[in-house]
């Protein structure tokens, strides 16, 4: 695997607040938000203790849009993305600072109706439009009956397989 590299983030949390929603120069809608993933482990005396780590989210194009009309603080969400960090120099102090965050590419509403946000599952990054295939109902598990198989018209030969 020499050359190839990952970067990917899987991410299942509650928004700390609100998505910003604002727009490039050119148009392009971007949306940033806080997410707190929660971590439970026993410290050495045996005791229960919590943990949240926050994370910087930041969302383009229709994903952006979507997370600003639907995501409100508390919201579920899954999150697939990737890292990108950022430096700047301090104006004050004149010390380089660093930010990471996680560019969304898919974006998942887990909040019920009256939690904060609708379900749907949503894709996109960078240029990518985003695309909903849920229809509401507060997650996106397909609730329907399993249509029959249709019945075999005899043995399978090799015209049947597709490769």
């Amino acid at each position: 695997m020499a050359g190839r590299s990952v970067n990917k983030v899987i991410l299942l949390g509650n928004l700390g607040k609100d998505p910003e929603v604002k727009f490039t120069p050119s148009g392009t809608p971007v949306a940033k938000f806080s997410l707190a993933t929660n971590d439970r482990f026993k410290d050495k005396d045996g005791n229960w203790q919590d943990r949240t780590e926050w994370h910087n989210i930041t969302a383009w194009a229709r994903t952006a849009e979507i997370a600003g009309e639907y995501l409100k603080k508390g919201s579920k969400v899954y999150i697939e993305g990737s890292l990108r960090t950022h430096s700047w120099d301090d104006k004050t102090s004149g010390q380089k600072k660093y930010m990471t965050e996680v560019i969304v590419n898919d974006l998942v509403m887990l909040s019920g109706k009256g939690e904060g946000a609708g379900g749907g599952d949503f894709s996109g990054g960078g240029s990518r439009g985003a695309s909903s295939s849920a229809g509401g109902g507060g997650n996106n598990f397909d609730q329907r009956t399993p249509e029959p198989e249709p019945a075999a018209s005899g043995p399978i030969t090799d015209d049947d397989i597709p490769f």
